[in-house]
């Protein structure tokens, strides 16, 4: 049976949010969702306060997988979990969300 990856080594989020316009408790929202969903496959979700105005943005590694600009708006739950493993585990089923998704 093989070991999962140390935390050290697993992929890891990073939400970015705009202090100004109080995203802070969205962001928090996000960040214990995905660590919920994805507690063996990510090695941490960081929130870090921007100092942009109306910057919403999220990476895991290096990779955007969402700008509130770019992407129109914030990404619902359904989303932003597919978002993420679609880079990470794309053959994972992600149960009820994958179905609600597809029909």
């Amino acid at each position: 049976m093989t070991q999962p990856a140390s935390p050290e080594t697993r992929p890891r989020v990073t939400i970015t949010y705009c202090i100004g316009c109080n995203w802070l408790l969205r962001a928090g929202w996000m960040a214990q969702e995905l660590l919920q969903t994805f507690q063996d496959q990510l090695g941490g979700v960081t929130l870090v306060p921007g100092e942009m105005g109306g910057i919403f943005e999220i990476h895991l590694d290096d990779v955007l997988i969402w700008d509130r600009k770019r992407d129109g708006g914030f990404p619902d739950v359904k989303e932003l979990k597919s978002r993420v493993r679609d880079q990470i585990e794309p053959d994972r089923d992600l149960g009820h969300i994958d179905r609600s998704l597809k029909g």
